[in-house]
């Protein structure tokens, strides 16, 4: 769980949010989300969940315990979902 905070720091950054931002949405202060991010404080079991939701990854994937993200290809069609998996196919074959 070392990597919480890192892990929560990235995804935050990723998503151009704030730590107010995510503070808001999270029901919480700034400064809390800013003790996750520096290792100081760790998430309630439903705030992780939230974070998770947020996200769109595992808990797991928030504590270090994998390194898998989810990806959401909500609003994608059929023909557009079928090229990203190909192209992630060709991806993992170059690896």
């Amino acid at each position: 769980m070392v990597d919480f905070g890192n892990t929560l720091k990235t995804l935050r950054l990723k998503h151009n949010m704030t730590q107010a931002q995510l503070a808001q949405k999270l029901g919480l202060t700034k400064s809390v989300i800013s003790a996750y991010e520096t290792g100081l404080r760790l998430p309630s079991y439903d705030i992780l969940i939230h974070i998770a939701k947020i996200y769109h990854v595992s808990t797991d994937y928030l504590l270090g315990l994998e390194r898998k993200e989810e990806i959401d290809l909500s609003g994608l069609s059929e023909e557009e979902i079928d090229a990203l998996l190909n192209l992630i196919k060709a991806m993992k074959r170059n690896i």
